[in-house]
């Protein structure tokens, strides 16, 4: 898995995300391979949790959507990846089963966006959260989330808040390492 942040505070956003990739036991560290985590499109940042088969489909499908990938609210969010959804099911075959009783299609996708508008969250049936101080997904999230906790008022940026979160959850989880990557820019207002 991995362990990736996203931060707002004051007038700066973080995005963060650690380097490893794991294949079941077998895992491939920086070094190896350039193991991106964070992509950018139309001027938001991406990082996902989950198989690692989404990287590439994501980074093209985002891609391939052009202006229609919108990503500047909660609304647009939500509207971007029910679209999304679709295409991932009818050009990328995406098996949307999990449970029988389940109340709508699985993505199997994990993400959280970082753009100047703001930190967002979607989870799997397409839940959209905008988040006000960070978050964290991945396997090391309860790490990351309980580190950039205990570091909120002691740490000025959102950038060195990311840095700890991620430090953490590569510290702590076993399916995350070092080194990370971190973008920070200003909030747009």
């Amino acid at each position: 898995m991995t362990t990736c942040v996203v931060v707002r505070k004051g007038d700066q956003i973080a995005i963060a995300a650690d380097s490893l990739v794991t294949f079941g036991d077998t895992r491939l560290p920086h070094g190896y391979e350039a193991n991106e985590k964070i992509i950018e499109v139309n001027g938001s940042y991406i990082s996902l949790s989950g198989t690692t088969a989404h990287f590439p489909v994501m980074k093209k499908l985002l891609a391939e959507m052009g202006d229609d990938c919108l990503l500047g609210s909660r609304d647009e969010v939500f509207e971007t990846f029910t679209r999304v959804h679709q295409i991932l099911k009818d050009r990328y075959f995406l098996n949307v089963k999990e449970e029988e009783d389940d109340p709508y299609e699985s993505s199997q996708i994990t993400t959280l966006i970082a753009n100047p508008h703001g930190i967002f969250g979607v989870y799997s049936y397409r839940e959209v959260f905008s988040f006000d101080r960070f978050w964290a997904i991945g396997s090391g999230k309860c790490f990351a989330l309980g580190a950039m906790h205990a570091a909120w008022d002691r740490v000025e940026t959102a950038r060195e808040i990311a840095e700890i979160g991620v430090q953490a959850g590569a510290e702590f989880d076993k399916s995350s390492a070092l080194p990370s990557r971190v973008i920070s820019f200003p909030l747009q207002r």
